[in-house]
């Protein structure tokens, strides 16, 4: 792995650690990475064509090895333009469907510039999603539903989430995303 590769994942994982599990946006984040068995990994890919290639050799490696939960698969030269990431989720779908993957896996995203639908750009919800690299994160379906089913109200993890980010507020989110560089090229 490169130096320069070393440093994406720190990033990454750092922000993982700090910003999601510490804030708790996802409660089933912090057992998994406590238990190592997350994968980060960064694909060199500069092309849509050739993140796709490397998205479905995550898919072959997480199908291979059990010990692995889930995978973010962090793409920092390709797509750094969040309408033409967002456009290409239905690509990551549509893999999902010709390996005979829907329904065992589930692509979820998350970009430096993340936006939900209906929302402005500075709007402090879109925090929840925000990654300093644009990232997919590889989640097996099967475990989802098993921490959905133990986990008390999960259907109002979102609203909690960003009830959150409103009480953190613009400034505060500004100063922990500057925590969690992702350097020029996710920009």
């Amino acid at each position: 792995m490169t130096t320069n590769n070393e440093k994406i994942i720190r990033s990454v994982q750092n922000w993982v650690e700090s910003f999601v599990v510490d804030l708790n946006l996802c409660p089933f984040a912090k057992g998994v990475l406590a238990d190592n068995r997350v994968r980060f990994a960064v694909t060199g890919a500069a092309t849509e064509e050739e993140l796709l290639t490397a998205l479905q050799a995550e898919l072959e490696l997480l199908n291979n090895n059990p010990s692995i939960e889930t995978m973010l698969l962090i793409h920092p030269g390709v797509l750094q333009d969040f309408y033409d990431y967002n456009q290409f989720l239905d690509s990551a779908d549509q893999l999902l469907l010709q390996l005979k993957l829907e329904g065992v896996y589930q692509v979820a995203s998350f970009h430096p510039d993340y936006q939900f639908g209906g929302t402005d750009p500075d709007d402090v919800e879109n925090f929840t999603n925000r990654s300093p690299y644009p990232v997919l994160h590889l989640i097996r379906e099967a475990s989802l539903d098993q921490a959905l089913a133990e986990f008390p109200d999960a259907d109002q993890i979102p609203a909690r989430n960003i009830a959150l980010m409103k009480s953190l507020g613009q400034d505060r989110l500004d100063v922990l995303t500057q925590l969690y560089p992702g350097g020029e090229e996710s920009k």
